[in-house]
């Protein structure tokens, strides 16, 4: 149960912060209100078992489909559907017991993963917590 000391004083605090909610412009009072914590995106944090290595913006593909590569588990491809039928690699999952970064750069001691890191075009640079940036491989011309 509240005192009447303690009534007093909330009331006078709510008309304190009313009168200056009055006095504030809509910019200031925009800014003022909470939005909420908004949940982490997937690989933002350094949880999770895998390293992904985006090569190609999401935004190209329809369709997803991801496809277990060597070991079960461990590296997976994921691939895009396009509007026009046709397949490519949007994505790698590596999985953490089979890579480490060093430098700011994604790199393996097995020959599979350095294999399919080695096909990458450009450096493997981090984007942010365990998204990594590549270029994928320039076509073979005939």
């Amino acid at each position: 149960m509240a005192t009447l000391k303690q009534i007093q004083a909330a009331r006078q605090n709510i008309k304190k912060a009313q009168t200056a909610w009055k006095n504030m412009s809509h910019r200031q009072r925009k800014t003022r209100q909470t939005d909420g914590v908004s949940r982490k995106k997937p690989g933002m944090g350094n949880n999770g078992d895998y390293y992904r290595v985006i090569i190609r913006p999401k935004s190209e593909f329809d369709l997803f489909r991801t496809h277990d590569v060597g070991r079960e588990g461990h590296t997976q491809r994921i691939a895009g559907k396009r509007s026009s039928g046709s397949w490519a690699t949007h994505s790698w999952l590596i999985h953490k017991d089979d890579a480490f970064v060093e430098d700011g750069k994604l790199k393996s001691k097995e020959s599979k993963i350095r294999d399919i890191l080695g096909r990458l075009r450009g450096p493997i640079k981090k984007y942010k917590g365990n998204i990594f940036h590549a270029k994928p491989r320039k076509n073979k011309s005939k």
